[in-house]
C-alpha cells in the first residue's frame, strides 16, 4: 500500500505553537504558562468559581438571622450555586460578615480571612458590617469590616432582608464572571511578610523555654 510523504504518521508528535512572547511590563507576574491558557477556558473557570461558592458565614448580630433565612428553604440560595455552612475557612470561597464588628472581633475576623484560600470573596452585609450601622461612634465599634479586610459587595439595610442577600450574591457573580485573575493578583502580589498576619505573634523559643510549663511533661492521656 502507498502511503503518502506528506501525511504524518501516528507515532510522530503534534508539535504545538510556539506562545505569543508577552511585553516585558506584562512578563513573569502569573508565571510561564498562564499565556497558554485560552480565553474560553477563563470563561469556564470564571463559570464555576461563580457558581461554586462555600460559604464561611461571619454572624455577629441579627443580619446573621437573615443570612440564615436566606439559606432556608423559602429562599433557599443553594440553587444560585451558593453552599451555606463550609466546613472551615480553609474550605471557603466566600465570608459573608453579618453583624457588628467590635474592635475586640477585628482581629479573629482578619486572620479567619486569611485563612481562605485564594480567590476568595467578602461580603458585607447589614449596615454595622458596612460602616458601623447605629453603634458607629461608639469607642468599640469597628466603622465598617473594610477597615480590616478587602470587600466585594456591599448589601445595606438594618437589617436587610433575604432578598437584599440575593442581589448580592448575584452581584458577585457578575463580577466573578467578568474578572480577570491577573487583574486581581498578577500586579499586587502580596509578598511573604504581607501575608503573615501581625495580630497574634508565636512565642519566642527563648521565652517558650524560660516558662515554669517549659520542664512539666505532657499532660493526662498524651502519650510519652
Amino acid at each position: 500500500m502507498d502511503v503518502n510523504p506528506s501525511t504524518p504518521s501516528a507515532a510522530e508528535p503534534v508539535l504545538l505553537p510556539e506562545p505569543e512572547v508577552l511585553p516585558a511590563e506584562g512578563r513573569g507576574r502569573l508565571g510561564a504558562l498562564s499565556r497558554l491558557a485560552p480565553e474560553p477556558m477563563k470563561v469556564i473557570l470564571n463559570w464555576g468559581r461563580r457558581y461554586s461558592l462555600w460559604v464561611f458565614n461571619f454572624g455577629l448580630a441579627c443580619c446573621a438571622i437573615e443570612f440564615i433565612a436566606a439559606s432556608m428553604a423559602r429562599h433557599d440560595f443553594i440553587r444560585l450555586g451558593v453552599i451555606p455552612f463550609a466546613p472551615g475557612p480553609r474550605q471557603a470561597d466566600l465570608m459573608v460578615v453579618s453583624g457588628t464588628v467590635t474592635d475586640k472581633m477585628a482581629p479573629a475576623v482578619k486572620r479567619l480571612y486569611e485563612q481562605m484560600p485564594e480567590p476568595k470573596y467578602v461580603i458585607s452585609f447589614g449596615a454595622c458590617s458596612n460602616c458601623g450601622g447605629p453603634y458607629w461612634d461608639s469607642y468599640s465599634v469597628t466603622k465598617g469590616v473594610d477597615q480590616i479586610i478587602p470587600v466585594d459587595v456591599y448589601v445595606p439595610g438594618c437589617p436587610p432582608r433575604p432578598e437584599a442577600l440575593l442581589q448580592g450574591i448575584l452581584k458577585l457573580q457578575e463580577k466573578i464572571a467578568r474578572e480577570s485573575l491577573g487583574e486581581r493578583y498578577g500586579s499586587t502580589r502580596p509578598s511573604t511578610a504581607a501575608l503573615q498576619s501581625g495580630l497574634v505573634q508565636p512565642p519566642s523559643p527563648a521565652t517558650a523555654s524560660d516558662g515554669p510549663a517549659a520542664d512539666q511533661g505532657p499532660g493526662p492521656g498524651v502519650a510519652r
